[in-house]
């Protein structure tokens, strides 16, 4: 059915977000602007902003958008079943999240998580249940610069979406015509297992390298030393890729690169934000997870493993309060004060 046709057959759909930061957020807003029923699920000031205003999406290449009337609470079980609930949580709570949506579950409601990882969908699976999944990958660099608001930074703005058996199916080709409705730039794949890995090459090289040099994206490509570690970083990625059996181009970290040339300068990493606003990092499931996958199929990650590890203070949150140079340089002045 031509796509124009369908959308116009449309009922719109029936959709819970849950987790309305950057990704969930901005995507959510176009949606719910473009007439979907949309409920978000989500907490503290940012729960309170959205119900007393509304959300916002500050985007200078897509435009600004506000939601005045905002369908948002904490609570799943007032939510009545969805067709589609969507995942955009942080990955350390992916197991929460889904068992927090059942009450929102019917018979055929599906689930998609746009979170990052290589493993997010069979771990969903394992809650709701493998049929239910579809998989998806999200590019957008968005964030929360306020309670109620988002902003968006840069162009970039595109979801993924395919069954996880390759199938085109009615609930795949629904969702596609919704975002297509709401002006989103979505593709549906064939191989979504192979686009889920593929978005893990660029987003652990951007955020293990923007985290690592506290940069954003053009000191980090611009500095050779430090262009070289992103695309080893990525290349060993794909490397461990192909050894599991993903159907990845052996060149594709060097296509990357070419594709992070064309980003504005100021682009960067949740990672980095995270790290900067002193909150936990996903690390362990991004660099951090390459190492033990590549172990898996004999391929070594050396480079990841250096920045995991330099990371890792950082990886629960703030760094606990160590020695620093100055804290030294105090005590040896009052040691030598006291000895005068």
């Amino acid at each position: 059915m031509p796509p124009a046709r369908l959308r116009s057959m449309r009922l719109g759909m029936r959709i819970a977000i849950i987790g309305a930061g950057g990704l969930g957020g901005y995507f959510g807003a176009r949606l719910a602007a473009a007439g979907e029923d949309v409920t978000f699920i989500a907490r503290g000031t940012h729960l309170a902003a959205m119900r007393e205003h509304g959300l916002t999406v500050r985007s200078e290449a897509s435009g600004d958008v506000t939601i005045a009337s905002v369908q948002a609470t904490n609570d799943p079980n007032t939510v009545a079943p969805v067709d589609l609930v969507i995942i955009a949580v942080k990955r350390w709570d992916t197991e929460s999240a889904a068992t927090q949506i059942r009450p929102m579950l019917g018979p055929q409601t599906a689930v998609i998580s746009f979170q990052n990882g290589v493993d997010k969908d069979e771990t969903v699976g394992r809650i709701v249940g493998p049929d239910r999944v579809i998989g998806g990958v999200g590019y957008i660099s968005a964030a929360i610069a306020e309670p109620g608001v988002i902003v968006h930074n840069g162009a970039l703005a595109r979801l993924v979406i395919g069954e996880l058996t390759g199938k085109r199916t009615p609930r795949v080709e629904e969702f596609f015509a919704a975002c297509q409705h709401a002006g989103i730039d979505c593709t549906i794949s064939d191989d979504i297992r192979r686009e889920t890995w593929e978005k893990f090459v660029f987003v652990v090289g951007l955020s293990g390298t923007t985290t690592l040099m506290r940069a954003t994206i053009g000191p980090v490509r611009t500095n050779d030393g430090v262009r070289r570690l992103l695309l080893l970083s990525m290349e060993e990625v794909v490397a461990v890729a192909r050894a599991r059996g993903i159907a990845i181009d052996v060149n594709y970290a060097e296509n990357r690169m070419q594709f992070i040339d064309t980003l504005p300068r100021h682009f960067t990493s949740s990672m980095l934000t995270d790290l900067e606003n002193g909150k936990r990092l996903e690390l362990p499931w991004l660099g951090g997870a390459v190492t033990q996958l590549g172990e898996s199929v004999g391929v070594g990650a050396l480079v990841n493993d250096f920045i995991a590890n330099a990371l890792s203070i950082y990886v629960d949150g703030k760094a606990p309060r160590g020695e620093t140079a100055i804290d030294t340089l105090a005590v040896l002045a009052r040691a030598q004060h006291a000895s005068h």
